[in-house]
């Protein structure tokens, strides 16, 4: 007789994914803004069915978003958390990543000047497991929540012919708003301008491969060892979560508002590529940055990375953010002005830089 087939066996358990979706309705419910997040006409059933419609709808009318915009442009960006997910696998911790993935899109998403509006995940995974995507949709929440961005849905992809017990990949998608005059594009970029840069909480989601490599396999340490430099483990300090910078440099916007030729005039989320690929993106032509080496506090585990691991300057420069996570480009007179209040929403600055006449390109001295 011919064996008898069914999904259970063939690796997929859908009495877990019903466990897995009734875990994660109160993450989901406490992101969304009900004057905006149009929800379904049917409550979720007992068990976790019935979690919604095929699509999610947001009320995309002025008076729903809380601002009466004249002429409204759709800001959409996508990524992911990396290698660091490995980390977290290792130390058994699911909880942090997930805001990693909100911030590693609406970091991008703000430099266009723009106001995050909602969030997407795709998480995979070679076997349903109800606990981890719990922590791990948590953790994409409390970003949301941070980042005032409503987390409208998502997928949980099982696949084990695609990934090995212990594996998980994740991606995120973000869509915002912004008021075309108000759009930060770095075109107003000129020479005599001040790069302020604000601080990172460490190395965020960029070089992990790197990372791991020195010191997991190099260096032989393991998630749980303690130290001493980092007054931390290894796992502790290498899932720190990235830094959101939604809510202060939406702040600081609002209180120099481009529409009227403001003092910022440009954005730059510090990711893979360092300073030197992330804010020459953003230089128009016949402007260069200087940056000055020392002018910005950086975090140990940079130095602590980089001596276990003897790594170039070039190199640390190029991989890692080197303790700057975010740069604001703007108007000389009003830097130091700006510092003053990133400082007071709780973002540590300072001025690292000017904009100077030149192929456009970032130098490090």
């Amino acid at each position: 007789m011919a064996e008898q087939w069914d999904y259970k066996k063939a690796g997929l358990d859908l009495g877990k994914y019903e466990q897995t979706i009734a875990g994660i309705q109160s993450h989901l419910a406490r992101t969304q803004d009900r004057t905006r997040v149009i929800p379904p006409p049917f409550p979720p059933r007992k068990g976790g069915k019935g979690v919604g419609g095929f699509a999610s709808l947001f009320d995309f009318d002025p008076n729903a978003l809380g601002r009466q915009y004249k002429h409204p442009v759709l800001v959409t960006c996508t990524d992911g958390v990396g290698s660091k997910l490995k980390v977290a696998a290792q130390a058994g911790r699911f909880d942090t990543v997930g805001i990693d993935l909100v911030a590693m899109s609406v970091n991008d998403l703000i430099c266009t000047g723009g106001e995050p509006l909602v969030f997407l995940d795709y998480i995979a995974m070679p076997a349903d497991d109800p606990a981890v995507t719990e922590q791990l949709v948590k953790g994409i929440a409390d970003g949301c929540v941070e980042s005032g961005c409503s987390l409208v849905g998502g997928e949980t992809a099982i696949l084990p012919d695609f990934y090995q017990p212990g594996d998980f990949d994740m991606a995120g998608f973000c869509t915002g708003v912004v008021e075309k005059a108000g759009i930060v594009d770095g075109s107003r970029v000129e020479p005599g301008d001040a790069v302020i840069g604000l601080a990172s909480s460490g190395l965020h989601s960029n070089g992990y491969s790197l990372v791991r490599k020195i010191v997991f396999d190099a260096a032989g340490l393991s998630a749980s060892d303690h130290v001493p430099e980092l007054g931390k483990t290894v796992g502790e300090e290498l899932l720190t979560p990235t830094r959101l910078y939604v809510k202060p440099v939406r702040q600081v916007l609002a209180h120099h508002p481009v529409e009227g030729g403001g003092a910022i005039h440009g954005l730059a989320n510090i990711t893979g590529g360092g300073l030197p690929d992330n804010v020459g993106r953003i230089l128009p032509p016949g402007c260069r940055v200087k940056v000055n080496a020392g002018s910005w506090t950086v975090p140990p585990v940079f130095g602590w990375l980089q001596k276990l691991g003897n790594v170039a300057d070039a190199e640390m420069r190029r991989v890692f953010n080197g303790g700057v996570g975010f740069v604001v480009i703007a108007a000389p007179s009003f830097a130091h002005g700006i510092v003053e209040q990133f400082e007071k929403l709780g973002v540590p600055s300072w001025v690292i830089g000017e904009v100077v006449p030149g192929d456009p390109g970032v130098e490090v001295a």
